[in-house]
């Protein structure tokens, strides 16, 4: 009896930092998610499953950054198993983000749609190298572990990525 009382206040426990873990890290899934695949719909989808697959695989991770990590991993790699399935068509949409409308508020939103259809036109891999690396701000060594990649790969495909973005954006703004 007090053998069964310890593992369901074990399980609560847990459950608990599930949803704790939920809480502190679905916006950042969410973020990432959404600038791989441009679609919220499918964010929230892929960030749903990450989650799933976090609570089949239980809590054990020996540090805070190999929980990051491995969410982050998780999240690409359904990312671009969804980009595979349904190749992505050229301009990836943009939502309204439901801010008041001041005049810097739409020129933010106006380059935002902008870097976001440039996104678009790259395959599924260097987008997601350039979500990560760039805009996620994580290390490069980081990003070839979760891409499943080499250092030199992710660098190669980030550079390529960002001088057909920059061309794109010139192109645009002449």
């Amino acid at each position: 009896m007090y053998e069964a009382a310890l593992m369901t206040g074990l399980s609560r426990k847990m459950e608990l930092t599930f949803v704790e873990i939920v809480r502190l890290r679905e916006a950042q899934l969410l973020r990432t998610a959404y600038r791989i695949l441009g679609n919220w719909a499918d964010a929230e989808d892929v960030a749903q499953e990450a989650f799933v697959r976090l609570h089949r695989h239980g809590l054990r991770f020996p540090a805070e950054a190999a929980l990051g990590a491995w969410l982050y991993k998780v999240t690409v790699n359904l990312c671009l198993d969804r980009a595979r399935a349904a190749r992505p068509s050229g301009e990836l949409k943009d939502l309204d983000s439901g801010h008041p409308s001041a005049e810097w508020l739409s020129i933010r939103e106006q380059q935002k749609r902008r870097l976001m259809a440039a996104l678009g036109t790259l395959p599924a891999r260097e987008r997601a190298a350039v979500v990560l690396r760039e805009i996620e701000g994580l290390p490069t060594a980081e990003v070839a572990r979760i891409l499943g990649s080499a250092e030199g790969t992710v660098r190669s495909q980030v550079s390529k990525a960002l001088a057909h973005l920059r061309e794109i954006l010139g192109k645009e703004e002449r």
